[in-house]
């Protein structure tokens, strides 16, 4: 897997963009992942709803719980789906909408300087290998272009919004995932 330098995108993945960013603040590296966890309508996999909600095109009557999200303005550099596909939604020099308020190592607003990252799923369903295989070659890849990135910062969504996010949930294994990364 690459990522063209020049565009930010990985090459060869769809692009589906995003307006739900903007640029991030002048000069902070980038220095996090946040892995997070999607489904559309909750606990239902494949389907159009989660590209549909981070490019702002969710049809409200689609299903009942689209109406509860249909203002929300969100969005997150990559989606890895159930059977590995990447879709990708921001260019990583660009501030997806992804963490909200948030805070690590004493830093808040930690979309200015992470790369957010949704795979497929829910909090208390298992994730697929394949999601893992694509997401640490993904962040392997990251790595070799924004060298500030570190394998020690590899977060979950709840760790940096304790009490008000909990995914990517109980059924993902971190220790897998760090057994899998360069």
């Amino acid at each position: 897997m690459r990522i063209d330098p020049a565009s930010h995108l990985v090459v060869g993945v769809r692009y589906a963009s995003s307006p739900n960013c903007d640029e991030r603040p002048e000069g902070v590296p980038l220095s996090l992942v946040v892995v997070h966890n999607i489904s559309l309508p909750p606990n239902e996999f494949g389907g159009p709803y989660i590209e549909h909600l981070f490019t702002n095109q969710l049809d409200p009557k689609a299903h009942p719980y689209f109406e509860e999200i249909k203002d929300h303005k969100v969005s997150a550099h990559i989606l890895i789906r159930r059977d590995g596909e990447i879709v990708q939604f921001v260019p990583f020099n660009k501030r997806a909408w992804h963490a909200g308020q948030s805070c690590y190592k004493s830093r808040e607003n930690c979309n200015d300087f992470s790369i957010g990252i949704e795979l497929e799923g829910a909090d208390e369903t298992s994730y697929e290998d394949v999601q893992y295989s694509v997401l640490a070659t993904l962040i392997d890849s990251l790595r070799m272009v924004y060298p500030s990135l570190s394998k020690n910062d590899i977060v979950g969504h709840s760790d940096i919004a304790p009490g008000r996010k909990t995914d990517p949930g109980l059924a993902f294994k971190w220790k897998k995932l760090q057994d899998q990364l360069a």
